[in-house]
């Protein structure tokens, strides 16, 4: 008889608590996204770009992600939020704004586009918080860890999905994660890939998939079948019941997958899907493909694929395993380039390369993993020119100084010239938790970067902000903490920054100001 999925995860458990204690599991070097471009379907429909081309900035708390994605000017203003630490139920409220739809529960990605979260420094861990992504499109998650989310017991998150997709969804690629719970539905997981409800151009790739009931699903009935268009590849199923994934109707392209221990049944097309299967590994595990619990059929082309020790059941009235001679029954076609790594080799490859904390490293397709070369529009800087930290100053001359300023409103004992002093220990706050101060010059100035500084111990409290040519009123940046914010030059005579969120009376120290 098979165990129950809690039971067997003792030895996992204990491995995992082991690299944490070693800092293993969080060790996430300094990455920024899409370091070598999506892949896979992702690459379709007119591409996956996230928040190339927009506004980066930093976020340690949910509230601060979703204050990111409220303080921009539109909900299609590109955005990269670089996250470092625990995000959880503690830190993660709901913020309201025109360019967002947050909820208190969840990372919520609602009726936006154009959005990158990348896991940065020390590593980026959604605790107990999934990830929501609903009528939204070109949306890259990168280099994060997202464990144990529940849809039963306390807390509960987005319906026990680590990530869920549904509704009008497009052009989603999630790379390089770790996706992971402790125990199955009985436990109060769900699945940890799960799209739906027309989700289409999406890709899952270099991840590891682990500890769970169920990996995840294209289709949430036999009657949903408007999802598809979805590629895995050089992902780890590890420990894992069923649904590596479930697919119902669409088309779904898995290959170089490291597949192990899948207790009870693998990739499950049926409801009419179609499974291209190339060069996988299949290891440890039953009846790894086929179509299993119901007797609308789906189908599946193979090729190089490595079958070590998976036993397969008897076919019956509900289940049709493809073992344990697979054979092809369809032919699918890609539109897209790829090169395969050979089967044999997709263990190692996998195990250097899969899940948060790899450095983003890819196979070469030659069986030997790399870490990726940016190009020249890529953010990714070398190791020899580490990212900027945003509480480090900008080279060059602070304009600053010298200067005027003004602004909406000051609290008692605070004042709009200690933003322009160089001094630290002096600071200008706002009569409330809101307000804006500028710096302005008496002839036109070209700026094309700021540093908002704040005073000790108020480090944090900036949430949402915007940059404001007070000239002309455009909106220069926007996003939420303090920092570096850079933006293409403009020459003014005042700028504005705004604050129009915060958990506390911020204070500001200095509002730096550059050429570039």
């Amino acid at each position: 008889m098979r165990r129950p999925v809690a039971l067997r995860l003792h030895a996992a458990l204990a491995t995992m608590a082991v690299a944490a204690a070693t800092g293993v599991v969080l060790s996430m070097p300094e990455a920024a996204a899409a370091a070598s471009g999506a892949t896979g379907y992702a690459t379709q429909n007119g591409g996956t770009t996230g928040g190339a081309g927009g506004q980066t900035v930093r976020a340690t708390t949910g509230t601060q992600i979703h204050q990111a994605l409220c303080g921009r000017a539109g909900s299609s203003t590109p955005i990269t939020i670089e996250v470092e630490g625990t995000i959880n139920h503690g830190n993660t409220t709901k913020v309201s704004g025109d360019s967002c739809s947050t909820a208190a529960d969840k990372i919520e990605l609602k009726q936006i586009s154009n959005v990158t979260i990348v896991g940065v420094g020390n590593g980026a861990v959604f605790d107990q918080l999934g990830i929501h992504i609903r009528e939204s499109s070109n949306i890259i998650i990168q280099n994060v860890t997202v464990r144990n989310v529940k849809k039963s017991g306390s807390p509960t998150s987005n319906g026990g999905d680590a990530i869920g997709m549904e509704s009008g969804v497009r052009n989603v690629w999630v790379d390089h994660t770790t996706l992971e719970a402790s125990g199955g539905e009985s436990e109060g997981y769900d699945g940890l890939f799960d799209m739906k409800n027309d989700t289409q151009y999406v890709t899952l790739s270099y991840s590891t998939l682990r500890n769970s009931g169920r990996g995840g699903l294209i289709g949430s009935s036999e009657s949903d079948r408007s999802n598809g268009y979805v590629t895995f590849h050089h992902n780890l199923y590890e420990n894992i019941d069923s649904r590596a994934p479930l697919l119902r109707g669409g088309i779904a392209h898995m290959y170089n997958n490291h597949y192990k221990s899948l207790n009870e049944s693998g990739i499950n097309s049926r409801a009419g899907a179609k499974a291209k299967v190339d060069n996988n590994y299949f290891e440890d595990s039953k009846d790894v493909l086929g179509t299993f619990y119901t007797d609308q059929a789906g189908s599946w082309q193979v090729s190089g694929n490595i079958y070590d020790n998976v036993t397969w059941s008897g076919p019956g009235e509900d289940n049709n395993p493809a073992g344990p001679d697979p054979q092809s029954n369809t032919t699918v076609s890609i539109p897209y380039p790829y090169t395969l790594d050979d089967a044999s080799c997709v263990p190692e490859v996998v195990s250097g390369t899969a899940g948060a904390g790899k450095g983003l490293r890819v196979s070469d397709g030659n069986c030997s993993p790399q870490t990726p070369t940016p190009g020249p529009s890529d953010p990714t800087p070398s190791p020899t020119d580490p990212t900027p930290d945003p509480t480090d100053p900008p080279s060059g001359t602070n304009l600053s100084i010298g200067a005027g300023s003004d602004g909406t409103s000051k609290a008692g004992g605070t004042s709009y010239g200690n933003v322009r002093d160089g001094d630290m220990s002096t600071y200008w706050s706002p009569a409330g938790s809101t307000g804006s101060v500028s710096v302005k010059w008496g002839s036109a100035t070209t700026v094309s970067r700021i540093n908002i500084r704040e005073a000790a111990g108020s480090e944090g409290t900036i949430g949402a902000y915007r940059v404001v040519d007070h000239g002309t009123g455009a909106v220069l940046a926007s996003g939420s903490g303090a920092g570096v914010i850079t933006f293409p030059a403009v020459s003014l005579e005042k700028i504005t920054f705004q604050i129009t969120g915060a958990s506390g009376t911020p204070k500001v120290a200095e509002f730096e100001t550059y050429a570039g």
